[in-house]
């Protein structure tokens, strides 16, 4: 028997979505009309919409796609992009999606792990956000409305414009959106300062599955609790944030100390685990663990890179730092001063020198095929522990893989688990950030990657949290749990993953769940699920 060729493959493939867009297509166009007819302005908003005919179509919706997994021809693509420029528009699409059964992925960023923003196994449209994206800094009351859209780049970049001393404690990655990060959590390298993104958001503005526009006020406190940190997309569409700005120095330090296994790494990164988290909160050093090549020819080691922001001069790290942490040898060499808008460009990966306005880019520096994982660490792992860690990374599938433990305490001790829905405070000594990375093409090249990964969580299971094995949600991962996305999910289906996002909170966020979006039209592989999903028909 003849092995099919690639061209065979391929004209399978599009003859399946020839039928497929053929029976989609009356929905297709009826949804389109129906947008038409229910838009104040219905000649721009056919400038807003990108079908499978238009020839920009591919360009739109791959331009967000962060993970080169969901770029494949076999990923199920949206029968209509849209991407809005007011809230009517928005509007008109959660109307005429409802009425036509079409489901609504809503994208900021497009950075979500797991390309729930933009993929979908059954009809859907895409709700780019990528237009509603200003922003208005009042440096004065040390607030600024941020629209959905935006990046936390084009955030910084005008925080910074209006002045030196004000900042916000969001991530490090400049092309992520708003209004995915906030609504996860978000969190950066101020987070023993600050806290999280979202527990410095003091209003927002949601449409809800009625078309209602709210604020804080309208929506009650319950909605406003739930979006900061319970997944925005499982309520609404989030059109804007106000956020309160925190004070920076006029001076930061940063930098950068790589060890390998010969420099001490094992023993540097067992002791950090001890003191990270007790550090000053003005004092923020993580570790990055990677492959690297060693001295010895076509031999491999283990690389830690103690990786730090300081709010403050060298003068006053340097002794901070002797009497902390003295293993390391921090020297005044090794450490730069800047601004705290500098410092941003550094932890983003930008050469020394680069202009700010790369923080206005929305482009990213690279992408890449990769799958992720998160874990919480409460006792410091044992010396034995850490190097079954580096054997795993020598496998062939370790080369481009990513291990990121970022200290917890400081004000993370301080705010209460229910305070927000993110509950991942008091009790953690750090978190981990598990990523793989791959750059060849294809199914079986990617499970290969994935299953090395899944190896790697497996053998971590008994260094990390436990009942539940608490997870990030802004680090999605299929992996601990799914929705029944073609039907209704019970309760017990869903807390299988929500108690690992969300612990205790997961039942509040249901209850709200059930109040504001009954009948589940803002759902997902892993959107809140309202009681009423399941209790007519179970699972």
């Amino acid at each position: 028997m003849k092995t099919p060729t690639t061209s065979m493959l391929s004209f399978v493939f599009l003859l399946v979505i020839s039928f497929s867009l053929a029976a989609s297509a009356g929905t297709h166009e009826e949804f389109l009309q129906c947008l038409s007819l229910h838009s104040p302005n219905s000649t721009s908003i056919s400038k807003l919409i990108y079908t499978p005919n238009n020839t920009s179509y591919l360009s739109v919706l791959n331009f967000s796609i962060q993970n080169l997994r969901f770029t494949s021809p076999s990923t199920p693509k949206p029968l209509v992009i849209v991407t809005p420029f007011d809230e009517s528009q928005i509007q008109a699409t959660i109307y005429c999606s409802k009425y036509h059964g079409m489901q609504i992925r809503v994208r900021s960023g497009g950075h979500d792990y797991e390309g729930l923003s933009y993929v979908s196994d059954v009809p859907f449209v895409i709700l780019d956000m990528i237009n509603l994206s200003s922003i208005t800094v009042d440096a004065e009351s040390k607030t600024a409305w941020v629209e959905s859209g935006a990046t936390i780049g084009q955030l910084y970049y005008r925080i910074a414009e209006k002045s030196k001393n004000l900042g916000f404690p969001a991530g490090v990655c400049p092309t992520v959106g708003v209004g995915g990060h906030f609504s996860g959590g978000g969190y950066g390298v101020m987070l023993r300062k600050y806290g999280l993104a979202a527990d410095n958001v003091i209003d927002a503005r949601i449409v809800d599955v009625n078309g209602q526009v709210l604020d804080r006020k309208s929506m009650g406190e319950d909605l406003f609790w739930a979006i900061r940190g319970g997944g925005g997309a499982s309520f609404g569409v989030i059109l804007a944030w106000k956020i309160n700005l925190v004070t920076v120095p006029s001076t930061v330090t940063v930098f950068t100390i790589a060890k390998t296994l010969d420099q001490n790494a094992t023993n540097l990164s067992h002791k950090w685990q001890h003191i990270a988290p007790k550090f000053p909160e003005d004092l923020f050093i993580r570790i990055i663990i990677n492959r690297v090549n060693s001295s010895e020819n076509g031999k491999w080691t283990i690389q830690a890179s103690f990786n730090s922001l300081y709010l403050g001069g060298i003068s006053n790290l340097i002794p901070l730092m002797q009497e902390r942490f003295p293993e390391l040898g921090l020297t005044e060499e090794d450490c730069t001063e800047m601004s705290w808008i500098e410092s941003i460009l550094y932890f983003a990966g930008f050469p020394t020198g680069e202009s700010l306005d790369a923080l206005l880019d929305r482009t990213p520096l690279t992408r890449v095929y990769f799958k992720a994982k998160s874990d919480y660490v409460k006792e410091p792992i044992p010396v034995f522990g850490l190097e079954g860690i580096w054997r795993m990374f020598y496998e062939d599938e370790g080369e481009q893989a990513v291990m990121i433990l970022s200290p917890y305490g400081g004000k993370m001790e301080e705010i209460a688990e229910s305070s927000i829905p993110f509950p991942h405070r008091k009790g953690n000594l750090y978190k981990i950030q598990h990523l793989v990375n791959w750059n060849e093409e294809g199914e079986e090249v990617s499970q290969r990657y994935i299953s090395w990964i899944r190896r790697l969580y497996s053998y971590m299971a008994s260094y990390v949290s436990r009942f539940p094995r608490a997870a990030y949600i802004n680090y999605r991962d299929l992996d601990v749990g799914v929705n029944n996305n073609k039907g209704n999910t019970s309760y017990a289906q869903a807390s299988i993953w929500g108690v690992k996002y969300f612990k205790n909170n997961f039942n509040r966020l249901v209850q709200v769940k059930t109040k504001v979006d009954p009948g589940n039209f803002f759902r997902n592989e892993q959107s809140i699920p309202p009681f009423s999903a399941w209790w007519k028909k179970g699972d």
